[in-house]
């Protein structure tokens, strides 16, 4: 959090849901992996239950489980716990909200249903008060990421007005690539004291010189520690050296490409890099090869002693 200002600022982990080898939730791996983002990686908040933790895949039941312990264990510790509670219906949606307040969670954020979609900007901010109304003591974002939805609106044109139907509206993350419209948003935001987060990593420089205020994502939890070094140096105005930074996260991840870069690739490279144990996927997704995990761990190791 901005000091004084209630906003959400900085590098959030964008959180994996550790699995067993059966595929069952493996809560206790939860305890360590908030100390591992402390200690490590410097990552003081977590969004919970979004893409990366595969959320969607997951019955109510076991995304309540998952709020309620990584709530329980980031107590005292973690700055933010926000815990994603969109899903294809708007009761399912309340319901989860409702419970992520009864947990002690600090926001929630929900993304557009995507089976039935929203026809218009109007249809999706209707779905989104009815779900803010059930915990309206909360601070509320609206997660944009039409790559996975194929909801197709501008987030600036959600925004228009927002204010007005969610009193407790607070931001959004932004899972876009499209700088025009992310610049609206900040210019729209910005008056408001409202947060946006930026969702995708490989390009967080260019979206924090158009003014986000901080990023939620996946890669944050175990490279989180380069991505703090690359905003403290544009911070300082070192722009080589935040470019430097940035060009080596992109040039790992252009490898990881190269091997078919997946979210089970992703949750593999985080069990290599923490020595947590992430598990596999949930189907329908399936495991990544280890070699490739391995593979990649070993570039990012390499280009980092380079520096």
């Amino acid at each position: 959090m901005s000091p004084g200002t209630g906003q959400l600022t900085g590098l959030v982990a964008a959180t994996f849901t550790p699995l067993s080898p059966q595929g069952e939730l493996n809560l206790p791996v939860i305890g360590p992996y908030v100390d591992y983002l402390l200690e490590k990686q410097g990552v003081r908040s977590v969004f919970v239950n979004g893409t990366t933790g595969e959320g969607c895949s997951f019955s109510l039941e076991e995304r309540k489980q998952l709020a309620e312990e990584w709530c329980r264990q980031g107590k005292g510790k973690l700055d933010q716990v926000i815990v994603h509670v969109g899903c294809l219906n708007v009761k399912d949606s309340q319901e989860l909200a409702r419970h992520a307040a009864s947990v002690g969670a600090d926001a929630i954020a929900v993304i557009s249903p995507s089976f039935f979609k929203p026809t218009n900007a109007d249809a999706l901010k209707m779905f989104l008060k009815e779900v803010a109304s059930a915990a309206p003591e909360l601070p509320f974002y609206y997660y944009h990421l039409p790559s996975m939805t194929g909801v197709n609106l501008e987030a600036r044109e959600i925004l228009e007005g927002i204010e007005n139907q969610i009193p407790s509206f607070r931001g959004l993350k932004f899972s876009g690539t499209d700088l025009r419209d992310l610049g609206q948003c900040v210019c729209y935001c910005r008056p408001h004291g409202w947060s946006l987060l930026y969702g995708v990593d490989e390009h967080l420089l260019g979206a924090v010189v158009l003014g986000v205020n901080g990023a939620v994502g996946s890669t944050y939890n175990y490279l989180g520690n380069i991505m703090n070094s690359m905003l403290t140096a544009f911070e300082k105005g070192d722009i080589a050296q935040a470019r430097n930074l940035q060009f080596k996260m992109q040039e790992v991840i252009t490898f990881a490409v190269s091997l078919g870069f997946s979210l089970p690739m992703n949750k593999q490279l985080m069990s290599e890099f923490s020595g947590l144990h992430m598990g596999p996927p949930r189907l329908p997704l399936l495991p990544c090869p280890p070699d490739h995990a391995k593979s990649i761990a070993q570039k990012l190791r390499d280009v980092l002693a380079e520096q």
